[in-house]
């Protein structure tokens, strides 16, 4: 028999023991219980960070400007004004000829946005109706609830808001909650449905609901209430002494309402709360929005028109734009559209400034562009989900009300939003 060298006999011992060793649990040198490593999984790549547009694209985002004079979208304030970038705009009474050409108008603007595009107007049916032209007149919302259900109402709205929707208006700023039961005439007068809380509350909520029938998204106005007020906040000063416990029981009610309902958008107005901020337009005021959160609101709120009198003869565009942001507005209305450069290079600079801080502006962009059927997260990676009003009653448009006269060629009243 051969003999095997010492050497090779403990090289060959040496190998089989290591073997054995090696993540096993049983005997050393059993080959069959070593199994092969597997390796580990990849780690799934983490996604990039968010990086939100330009502070440019944000800051234009939460305008809403007026085209004074501008009947078609070729127009070089048209132009501008798209070109911006701004969140939408305003047709007023010299906006509107008839529906074709308002059609085009809005379909135009759209065109030329690199951006979803906000059309918006102010039509609550009597003496306020920029689109009068399109839909035709109507009668007060005093007159309404007194002549008509709430059912009523909100088929008339409904037609109303088919015939916004028709020429291209998402986005009506109607109806008034105020409470007035004052002369006709005055600045609130017969635009509100009534004095009493209930009743403002049920009929203004039902005008609101026909809008959405209509997928027109309405807007609920002037928080925290406009009535009490007796002077005009389109030329001046207005000023409400009430106690804030007497606004809440009263004033707010309807408002309340509204939110509990779902409301998207709250117009602010530009009346003065001594029990709010003394001297502060109610739009310019951190309480005012403090307030209005405080309700639950989840959705856009909105100023009125800062090229009023109770805000423009205080400050001028810019700096109203960047008081109004910063006191807890998500969109800016300015009727004057030729205003909208200056109103966004402000705000960028109030940011780069450290006077307002980013997570505001992005948060207010991200609320304009939802309301607009955009993309929150792609403009300000911030994803926001807007409430939608929600009352009993039909789920379809509902046709345009027998009570609604055919258009006339009377002259169109001013607009007040």
């Amino acid at each position: 028999m051969a003999v095997v060298p010492a050497a090779i006999v403990l090289a060959a011992t040496l190998l089989l023991g290591g073997c054995g060793a090696v993540g096993s649990a049983g005997p050393a040198g059993d080959a069959a219980s070593v199994a092969p490593a597997r390796p580990s999984p990849a780690a799934a790549p983490s996604p990039p960070p968010c990086e939100p547009a330009p502070l440019e694209q944000r800051a234009a985002a939460v305008l809403v400007v007026g085209l004074p004079g501008v009947t078609g979208p070729d127009d070089p304030l048209a132009v501008q004004v798209t070109g911006l970038g701004v969140g939408g705009v305003f047709l007023s009474g010299d906006n509107v000829v008839d529906a074709p050409q308002v059609t085009a108008l809005s379909a135009g603007l759209r065109a030329r946005s690199a951006r979803p595009l906000l059309v918006s107007t102010d039509e609550e049916s009597g003496r306020v109706a920029a689109t009068r032209e399109v839909v035709g007149s109507g009668p007060s919302p005093r007159r309404l609830a007194s002549t008509s259900t709430p059912e009523e109402v909100r088929a008339f709205a409904a037609g109303i808001g088919a015939s916004l929707a028709g020429v291209g208006v998402d986005l009506d700023l109607a109806p008034v909650l105020d409470l007035d039961d004052g002369d006709a005439g005055a600045t609130i007068g017969d635009r509100s449905f009534s004095a009493d809380p209930a009743t403002a509350s049920a009929f203004g909520l039902a005008f609101a609901a026909g809008l959405q029938d209509a997928e027109v998204t309405p807007t609920v106005k002037h928080f925290p209430g406009h009535g009490r007020a007796g002077d005009d906040t389109h030329t001046g000063d207005a000023v409400v002494d009430a106690p804030l416990a007497e606004l809440e029981a009263v004033d707010l009610v309807p408002f309340q309402d509204a939110v509990d309902a779902g409301a998207p958008v709250v117009m602010t107005g530009h009346v003065q709360y001594t029990a709010l901020e003394p001297g502060v337009p109610a739009s310019l005021s951190p309480a005012t929005y403090a307030l209005l959160r405080r309700t639950g609101f989840q959705g856009v709120a909105m100023t009125d028109s800062i090229g009023m009198g109770a805000v423009n003869l205080r400050h001028d565009f810019p700096e109203a734009a960047v008081l109004a942001v910063l006191a807890g507005a998500d969109a800016v209305l300015a009727t004057d559209g030729s205003q909208a450069p200056r109103m966004r290079d402000a705000l960028v600079e109030a940011v780069v400034s450290g006077r307002l801080p980013e997570d505001r502006l992005s948060e207010a962009a991200a609320r304009v562009t939802a309301l607009a059927g955009g993309d929150p997260v792609t403009l300000s990676c911030l994803d926001v989900t807007l409430p939608t009003l929600v009352l009993p009653g039909p789920t379809a448009p509902a046709p345009p009300s027998p009570s609604v006269p055919s258009p006339s060629a009377s002259a169109k009243a001013p607009v007040a939003p």
